[in-house]
C-alpha cells in the first residue's frame, strides 16, 4: 500500500512515520495510527498522522492493518 494516499490509511493501522525533526536523517518511528491529519486525498511526502503515542509525522511505510494472524 501507498503512504501517499489518504484512502490507504486509517486508525489502528501499524505504520512507520518520519517526524519533522527527523526528515533530514530519515529516522523512522513505528506506531499505530490514532488520527489522520492530512485533509487532501494525496500528499507527495506522505499522509500526516498522529500515532497513539502522540507523535506526529508523515507515513513512509505501511506495516500492517493489525489483522495479521501469523504471530
Amino acid at each position: 500500500m501507498d503512504g501517499q494516499s489518504r484512502n490507504n490509511i486509517y486508525p489502528g493501522l501499524r505504520v512507520s512515520i518520519v517526524q519533522k525533526q527527523d526528515q533530514r536523517s530519515g529516522v523512522l518511528t513505528d506506531g499505530v495510527v490514532s488520527d489522520i491529519l492530512t485533509r487532501s486525498p494525496t500528499h507527495p511526502h506522505g499522509i500526516k498522522v498522529r500515532l497513539e503515542t502522540g507523535e506526529v509525522g508523515r507515513v513512509q511505510v505501511i506495516e500492517s492493518d493489525g489483522s495479521d494472524t501469523t504471530e
